[in-house]
């Protein structure tokens, strides 16, 4: 012990000296990674329409601490597309993966694993334009001494708003690293935009059917006209206009043809004493995706009273279709970064009241935001539901829970009721939901709104 103090008491500056030369080793270790990462080489063309790795001039500039000039040299990188063809509304998962470092570790001081994370920018253009911001985990291998360094990538999303060719090309970059000490290397496209390494295609999103009828009045006697007015269908299409008892078409029926606006009226004449709607649509058969209704109407029963007798009526008077809910926060459970998984929890309880009292069933729908924090986003697709629905006693219509599955911004059914000859009655909805969220997602909390349409 004596002469280990005599030597330290000997050798301060040198101690000094070897912990200076620690500190800035280290420190150029870290931003070396840093640099390295971004001077790579590897020759590429992208191809207009696959994935394919492009080659392009990059400027590093490490932190000034490291006394390190100015890096020029060339990233290889890909980017890649979870939806090569998606529709307006989708969300697409993009990949941009820096993937053939070209630089060596310039030290002989071994870099330990996990203490790199890149962020970057994912550059669109052609019908959508804008940036994507991407963001890798803070994972690598160990690099040793004068070695070569890994390959990183980086994820992120966006949301498809214009149909056509939407290229996707690699943007600037930065690399941190946490070693010793917490830095940070910017690296630049030299000459902006880099060439394009993925190109999607992208397509209008089907339109929902707009197609609708009004009926003039709701109710007339055998053998009357009643008023029926179209609107949204095709223009200068035939469309057939049809009373129904229940499900089925009865006799009364017509052709109409539209007009340049897709309007059309028509004057229908009822004799069916059992006709409880009336139906439009295009084509020869009846189809929800080229039909509007069923709009509810009624034939009053003319039918002379025996002599001697007094005929009673009553109405019933329609009411509307409409939904409440329990409450408008759901919290889900926690998950642990590093493992991910499952984030659980239950939807607010939803009534739907249906005192329409007439032919037609409904729907209720729901579609989901992306989930948005600290870290960045939770993609609307990871959250899926179980929907379930029970239907209160009495009811004349009995509801349909939706499919389990994925919810996302396109949306999906939580709940439904068929048509029929009379429908309606109170109906609970709920269901169990999951947001799959990624394993090194940052921590923080994370938040999206569900929107849900009754119709």
């Amino acid at each position: 012990m004596a002469s280990s103090l005599r030597n330290a008491g000997r050798r301060p500056a040198a101690r000094r000296r070897t912990a200076g030369r620690r500190r800035w080793t280290a420190a150029l270790g870290g931003l070396a990674l840093l640099a390295g990462t971004a001077a790579l080489a590897a020759p590429a063309h992208a191809s207009p329409t696959a994935s394919a790795p492009v080659d392009f001039a990059t400027r590093c500039v490490p932190p000034p601490i490291a006394g390190i000039p100015p890096i020029n040299g060339t990233t290889t990188a890909e980017i890649t597309v979870d939806n090569a063809a998606p529709k307006v509304g989708d969300t697409v998962t993009v990949t941009y993966k820096v993937t053939k470092p070209a630089a060596s570790n310039p030290v002989d001081l071994a870099l330990p694993a996990d203490i790199m994370t890149p962020t970057g920018k994912v550059t669109l253009g052609g019908a959508q334009t804008g940036a994507l911001t991407v963001a890798g985990p803070k994972k690598n291998p160990p690099v040793p001494g004068k070695g070569e360094f890994p390959p990183f990538a980086m994820t992120g999303t966006f949301t498809v708003t214009a149909a056509g060719a939407i290229t996707l090309s690699p943007g600037d970059y930065n690399i941190h690293t946490s070693y010793i000490m917490e830095l940070d290397t910017p690296c630049t496209v030299s000459s902006p935009p880099a060439p394009v390494s993925q190109t999607i295609v992208a397509s209008e999103r089907p339109g929902a059917n707009e197609r609708a009828i009004s009926l003039g009045t709701a109710s007339g006697k055998p053998g009357e006209r009643v008023t029926v007015a179209g609107t949204a269908f095709t223009p200068l299409a035939d469309v057939t206009v049809v009373g129904r008892a229940g499900a089925a078409e009865t006799a009364d029926k017509m052709t109409v043809r539209t007009d340049a606006a897709g309007g059309f009226t028509a004057r229908l004449k009822v004799n069916d004493k059992a006709t409880t709607s009336v139906v439009a649509y295009e084509g020869s058969s009846w189809s929800a995706d080229k039909g509007a209704g069923p709009a509810a109407y009624t034939v009053v029963d003319d039918t002379p009273v025996p002599g001697n007798s007094q005929k009673l009526t009553a109405s019933v008077v329609a009411g509307t279709l409409s939904m409440t809910q329990a409450g408008d926060a759901v919290q889900l459970s926690a998950v642990n970064f590093g493992a991910g998984g499952a984030a659980t929890g239950d939807l607010q309880k939803v009534t739907v009241r249906d005192f329409r009292g007439g032919p037609a069933g409904w729907s209720l729908t729901g579609k989901v935001t992306d989930f948005t924090g600290p870290g960045g986003r939770i993609e609307a697709g990871k959250l899926g539901w179980t929907p379930a629905c029970t239907t209160k006693a009495g009811s004349p219509s009995t509801c349909v829970p939706g499919s389990a599955g994925t919810v996302g911004s396109a949306g999906a059914t939580l709940a439904s009721a068929p048509n029929g000859t009379v429908t309606g009655g109170e109906f609970t909805v709920d269901a169990k939901v999951s947001l799959d969220v990624p394993a090194f997602t940052a921590p923080g909390a994370y938040a999206g709104v569900l929107t849900l349409t009754l119709t």
